[in-house]
């Protein structure tokens, strides 16, 4: 449930609450459904909050346009209020700025804005999210997972929630033995000293491409008995090529470690589709004994046509099991094994059907918790000239990304500062920077959007991309150390009177209330959105309302309006996986 912690909303709440009490006594008020509905009207003229009087229409019995005049005859302008003003069935409020300085801004710049209770309704949640497949190179395509599932994590932990991030990668089948086949017949290639993940990647790719020139010749029977043999293997446990897989898997999986550490994201938990494998057969196995599932043509699996979803192949004629064999299993391994309340799964929407399918089997063999099942599809990542493909090479891979964006960033930007910086302040702005723009240009696409990856127009410090917000956070912080901020002086907030300043505050008040929305909704486009507003209306107001040449208190008023800015700021990018450079 919504908890009312915007303290100007709650205090103009409050206000309608006694207007209606007075004008109508013997009426319930639903204080939570006046709080909701409060909003912000089309442009500042027409005030800076607007209450919608639809909502009482019905049960007042009156037209919406009688019952706002009525209401703003019982509410008189205060220290609060300034002004009361009438918009057909609306009654807007224009405050005053010593309300939203300290209803607000010494809020925000306490701390204490930043650790309201948004909800009190708070379900454990497992966010799955960053799915890679060992032995393939991560490439830039994989950010969009893990900068998405890593933002839900921040932001629905930023709004109270109980939240379990595990990932769940790729460790067995067809792509590992091709992989592994090329390695024992026909790799040439010394094993590097540093870069086995990376170089492991690459070594799939030619696999494949050799396969698939071969098929059709003399090779192909020898090469997809080889693979037979090595999956044999595999699903034993045991042989040359599990011994290999144990080798090789390791060094995908410290890749995915280094991938993890410098994006700073953290899994409590790392489920493995290996570990999967045999549980999940002898699980389907009960379910078939226990005639739950059917036998089709030698496979098994589940009819599930009334439901308009085809039939679920659970264990095919050969034994051997699919995804949506280990993704049943693993479902009900999550709820046992955390007590969790829901399950997002953060796959992208090519697996739409396949999680239709596996949330339905479940459902029908009973797991009560197959409701709480949810599946958060996103498009995929695009170059300029088209999709990427592991299987075909065409990638840029991530290892290679990341260093030819910060050293982009150095070169363009940052060596400016050498002798001035030390060396350490350049790598970490650098990787600061860098970070920034991958993870902000990952997130402010609705996720049913394609993404066009370009390094050069993601590290912009002009229009909507992470290091233009980063920018204005870090001219800030150098404003407020160059104009001597100190956040123990008095301020007197009545000096704010320009209309760039409410402009300003008014947008500042509705952080938590966008986060909490983003949350709701799953959708951190909500954030980047509004974080990019953010840093356009500061601009307007830094230059409509001078600073340094201010008189004294006016001048104190705006470094504290400047600094509430750069704090929400901070707290905006951070809940996106963010980090903001002191100076840039």
């Amino acid at each position: 449930m919504t908890v009312m912690h915007n303290k100007i909303l709650n205090e103009l709440k409050n206000l309608i609450v006694n207007a209606v009490k007075q004008t109508h006594p013997e009426y319930q008020v639903d204080e939570l459904s006046i709080y909701n509905s409060i909003t912000e009207p089309p442009n500042l003229k027409m005030g800076h909050f607007a209450f919608p009087c639809f909502l009482l229409s019905k049960d007042l019995k009156n037209a919406p346009v009688k019952i706002a005049v009525e209401l703003k005859e019982k509410i008189e302008t205060s220290e609060f209020v300034s002004e009361v003003i009438l918009q057909g069935p609306y009654v807007n409020f224009k405050l005053t700025a010593k309300a939203f300085g300290e209803y607000l801004l010494s809020d925000i710049n306490s701390g204490e804005f930043f650790t309201r209770t948004l909800t009190n309704d708070r379900p454990k949640t497992m966010i799955e999210y960053s799915q890679p497949n060992t032995h393939k190179e991560l490439h830039v395509g994989h950010m969009r997972n893990l900068c998405l599932g890593n933002a839900l994590v921040h932001i629905k932990q930023y709004c109270n929630q109980d939240v379990v991030p595990v990932t769940y990668p790729g460790d067995s089948g067809t792509h590992v033995a091709k992989c592994l086949w090329y390695l024992k017949y026909h790799n040439k290639e010394a094993i590097p000293e540093t870069g086995k993940g990376e170089w492991l990647g690459r070594m799939y790719s030619t696999a494949n491409l050799m396969l698939e020139d071969q098929l059709g010749t003399e090779k192909e029977d020898e090469n997809r008995a080889q693979l037979t043999e090595i999956l044999k293997q595999l699903h034993a446990g045991s042989g040359e090529f599990f011994d290999l897989w144990t080798e090789t898997r390791q060094w995908s999986l410290d890749l995915m470690q280094k991938t993890y550490d410098w994006a700073d994201v953290k899994f409590d938990r790392w489920f493995f589709e290996s570990e999967m494998d045999a549980p999940s057969l002898k699980l389907c196995q009960e379910y078939y004994e226990k005639g739950l599932f059917v036998k089709d043509d030698g496979a098994i699996g589940m009819n599930l046509e009334e439901d308009k979803l085809g039939f679920c192949i659970l264990i095919k004629r050969d034994g051997t099991g699919l995804y949506a064999t280990k993704d049943v299993a693993l479902a009900i391994k999550k709820f046992e094994e955390f007590k969790v309340i829901k399950n997002i799964y953060i796959v992208d929407s090519r697996q739409a059907f396949h999680f239709k399918q596996v949330f339905k089997v479940l459902e029908h063999i009973g797991f009560d918790q197959a409701k709480d099942c949810y599946h958060l599809p996103y498009e995929m990542v695009e170059l300029t000239d088209g999709a990427m493909s592991s299987r075909k090479g065409n990638i840029v891979a991530l290892s290679d990304l990341i260093s030819n964006m910060q050293t982009s960033i150095k070169t363009n930007y940052l060596d400016k500062y050498t002798g001035e910086w030390s060396q350490e302040e350049i790598e970490t702005t650098a990787k600061q920077i860098a970070s920034g723009a991958i993870k902000y240009g990952m997130v402010k696409m609705d996720n049913n959007r394609k993404i066009v990856f370009d390094m050069n127009e993601w590290l912009k410090l002009d229009g909507d991309t992470g290091p233009y917000l980063q920018y204005v956070y870090a001219r800030i912080n150098s404003l407020l150390a160059k104009q001597g901020y100190n956040e123990v002086d008095s301020v007197d907030y009545s000096t704010l009177q320009a209309e760039t300043e409410f402009t300003l505050m008014q947008k500042l008040s509705f952080f938590n209330d966008i986060a909490f929305k983003s949350h709701e909704q799953n959708k951190t486009n909500v954030v980047t959105t509004y974080l990019f507003e953010l840093g356009k209306v500061y601009n307007s107001f830094y230059a409509d309302c001078p600073i340094s040449s201010a008189e004294p208190e006016t001048k104190k008023a705006r470094l504290a309006l400047s600094k509430a800015t750069a704090s929400v700021m901070k707290q905006g990018l951070a809940l996106l996986g963010i980090e903001c450079p002191n100076r840039m």
